[in-house]
């Protein structure tokens, strides 16, 4: 463990939210606090009017006067109209590393404009019978594929590609379910489902606004039934992962409704919610003098950290694209953080400071991670050079763990490039073709 004049605990948060340090009591299981009021009541009703309709007093003052005042900038969600320019022009130039890119996204079979919807009324994710969610999210990546090479290259086969994706699954799904893992299905499709219909909003086929009420009516409660009750469980039993995917989700049909309390409450959630997807909970301890942050499933496994710093990733990008800065929050915890998980998975050595938890229902049982874990320390997903992009090239920072994994992946892939193993549909990818710069 390092000394404490190598680390930075913030002791309150600690002990009301949902990670403990070992040795620490628990005072309280802890209470969702700040930013999920701002979720209240913009549900069904909100979905009538965009912006502060249906939400509650709950909502701030701040929230309400932002909506009235500044419209969502669209494409916004994880590219915004530059980046695509970007790629289409660097493309047509036969420019590395975005051809590389480009080619890897235009071999993934996922990307064909001969993909065919598969679309069901009900989907279900985890352990139990009629386990079928595999279907939407292959869908999800085609439907994001062909939508990224209309948007890139403008062939129409792929826009009316996605543009059916996206439509049959509005006409046919009405229910996420399962065991708890029906959460994380609800998070991570529900954002990237967003994410390939901003890229098609203005296609001329498009059944918009039935697919943002399927946001609004089956993926949204679910986020945030699970953001305010944690599947009625401890609130610190769900790793930072599943608090992240939920947000995740709700900010991106926030931006893609122009739902401003939405979007809103992700943020306020992110500062000063107490599951272990806030800021705070997710990156619990910092390194003075390293440039290092631990990140909350570093003792549970490395696939795990992975993904969650690709889902705040995703988040961060989404915010960034909407003015909201996120990645700098708190004097760059999250850049601290990415750096922590990149430079163990590369390989090198990080300080571990132990850490423990309640996990279950009532009091819960204590769970103590006494050592930072080695499994599956390496594996690649993609989800680094959008944080290159953004820490290297736009704000010029030292990025040595970060940068050296972007390297690595370089040119990245998208899903079905990673294999199951190394959750290679837990995140979108192309950052290569989309973040160069």
């Amino acid at each position: 463990m390092p000394s404490p004049a190598h680390q930075h605990v913030n002791q309150h948060r600690l002990s009301r939210g949902g990670l403990f340090p070992v040795g620490g009591g628990l005072t309280a299981a802890g209470v969702l606090g700040g930013g999920i009021a701002a979720f209240s009541g913009a549900g069904a009703d909100a979905a009538q009017s965009p912006g502060t309709a249906g939400a509650s007093p709950s909502v701030s003052a701040a929230a309400t006067a932002s909506a009235g005042r500044k419209r969502f900038i669209h494409p916004g969600l994880l590219h915004n109209a530059g980046d695509l320019h970007r790629a289409e022009a660097r493309v047509a130039a036969g420019r590395d590393p975005w051809l590389a890119g480009w080619r890897r996204l235009t071999a993934n079979p996922h990307s064909a404009s001969t993909w065919r919807p598969r679309p069901q009324a009900t989907v279900v994710r985890g352990a139990v019978p009629g386990q079928n969610h595999t279907v939407l999210y292959n869908d999800i990546h085609a439907a994001y594929q062909n939508a990224l090479r209309w948007r890139i290259a403008g062939t129409r086969a792929n826009g009316d590609t996605a543009v059916a994706l996206l439509n049959s699954w509005s006409a046919t799904l009405t229910t996420l379910t399962g065991n708890a893992d029906r959460f994380l299905a609800a998070g991570i499709y529900g954002y990237q489902f967003a994410n390939a219909a901003e890229l098609v909003r203005d296609h001329p086929d498009f059944e918009f606004a039935r697919f943002k009420k399927m946001l609004r009516t089956v993926f949204y409660p679910m986020n945030i039934d699970f953001l305010t009750r944690h599947n009625d469980a401890v609130i610190s039993t769900y790793w930072a992962n599943w608090d992240l995917c939920n947000l995740a989700s709700v900010m991106a049909i926030g931006i893609l409704l122009d739902d401003h309390a939405l979007f809103r409450g992700a943020v306020t959630y992110l500062k000063r919610g107490e599951g272990n997807g806030s800021f705070r909970n997710a990156i619990p301890f910092r390194y003075a003098g390293q440039g290092l942050a631990q990140w909350q499933e570093s003792g549970r496994d490395q696939g795990h950290s992975i993904m969650g710093i690709g889902l705040l990733g995703a988040i961060c990008e989404m915010a960034w694209n909407q003015g909201v800065d996120l990645y700098g929050y708190d004097d760059n915890r999250f850049l601290h953080a990415a750096e922590y998980v990149a430079r163990y998975n590369l390989g090198g050595d990080v300080p571990f400071t132990p850490y423990g938890r309640r996990s279950g229902n009532g009091h819960g049982t204590w769970r103590e991670q006494t050592v930072i874990s080695a499994t599956a320390r390496g594996r690649l997903r993609p989800v680094w050079e959008i944080l290159h992009h953004h820490y290297a090239r736009r704000r010029r920072l030292a990025t040595p763990n970060v940068t050296a994994m972007a390297e690595k992946v370089r040119a990245e892939g998208g899903g079905g490039d990673y294999g199951p193993t190394s959750g290679g549909y837990d995140q979108l990818g192309f950052g290569t073709l989309l973040y160069s710069a």
